[in-house]
């Protein structure tokens, strides 16, 4: 059996590994995350990096049925929980609890990234996401987000896509 050349394994977060594995063109874009703003990850993220706020998303951890369910949005929207709950086959839909979302995904609130988590969960994927030919994601931690197109994202989280975001 040969040995892994550790100087050539992906390296990075569990996201930029996960895309480097799969293949998938990508660009990572790091920033500095100024903890004292009060915009949001996601629209900080728009904003530093010079991008429409519409093409950049954010990934919230939800419950559908008792289920962990990652929900990916435009950060100029919010989660409509009724619309996800329906387009996850479920009934009813609430935000996850914190520890929570950060123990399954093995990511802290405000760097989660629908690529790479700890465990696959099921994933909806607001529809607007096609309006583009790249989106922005968080990469797995503050301050860094990646660039790829929306059909790769789709892909490599086995997402369904539907109209879950409001405003």
């Amino acid at each position: 059996m040969a040995k892994k050349d550790s100087k050539h394994a992906p390296s990075g977060t569990p996201a930029l590994v996960a895309l480097a594995a799969a293949g998938v063109p990508h660009t990572a874009h790091p920033y500095e995350h100024d903890p004292s703003s009060d915009v949001g990850y996601g629209l900080e993220a728009a904003e530093v990096l010079g991008v429409p706020p519409e093409q950049v998303f954010k990934t919230l951890m939800t419950v559908v049925d008792g289920r962990l369910t990652v929900a990916v949005v435009p950060v100029t929207g919010k989660l409509d929980l009724k619309a996800l709950a329906q387009a996850a086959g479920g009934k009813k839909a609430a935000m996850a609890h914190k520890p929570d979302a950060e123990r399954a995904t093995g990511y802290v609130v405000g760097g989660i990234s629908p690529l790479g988590q700890k465990t696959a969960h099921p994933t909806v994927v607001d529809e607007t996401v096609w309006l583009f030919d790249t989106v922005f994601v968080s990469g797995g931690r503050r301050g860094l987000d990646v660039e790829l197109a929306p059909d790769d994202l789709v892909r490599l989280t086995a997402a369904t896509v539907a109209d879950i975001a409001r405003g």
